[in-house]
């Protein structure tokens, strides 16, 4: 018997649905397979409330100045650079696993709402960007048969 040793950062690229390897094919950058410049994909998770979406980024290590949120039509793009400083190396062995460098996503809203209203914060290591829905805007409606 033979041990292997486990690697977590295979495992991170291996998708867990068709959908998941189609983002990632346009989300992930060249710098992943050996290009030059740094970046890195941050982990999203998008909720629908009765009156909004929230859509939460773990960008641990930042600052709030540090994040662009741009809305060019109905396309919101967040991005922004994460850093990396150089620490005293008073040991042999250095090992960093949090990713560093520039990162962008952008996600397509929905016609339903109100882009005046959209707000982004940004506390412990999370942005939180709310999308009001325009309830005068209703994807959904019921038609009545006469």
């Amino acid at each position: 018997m033979s041990l292997i040793r486990y690697n977590s950062a295979l495992n991170d690229y291996t998708p867990t649905s068709f959908s998941n390897l189609i983002d990632r094919f346009f989300n992930d950058t060249v710098a992943r397979s050996g290009g030059s410049a740094y970046s890195f994909v941050p982990r999203v998770d998008i909720f629908e409330e009765e009156n909004a979406f929230e859509i939460h980024v773990a960008v641990a290590g930042m600052k709030k100045d540090d994040f662009k949120i741009d809305l060019n039509d109905n396309f919101l793009t967040i991005s922004g650079e994460r850093k990396f400083t150089k620490e005293k190396k008073e040991n042999n062995f250095r090992s960093i696993e949090t990713q560093h460098g520039t990162f962008s996503r952008s996600f397509t809203l929905p016609e339903n709402v109100d882009a005046s209203k959209i707000s982004a914060k940004y506390n412990d290591g999370i942005l939180e960007i709310t999308v009001p829905k325009d309830e005068k805007k209703a994807l959904k409606q019921t038609i009545k048969v006469n």
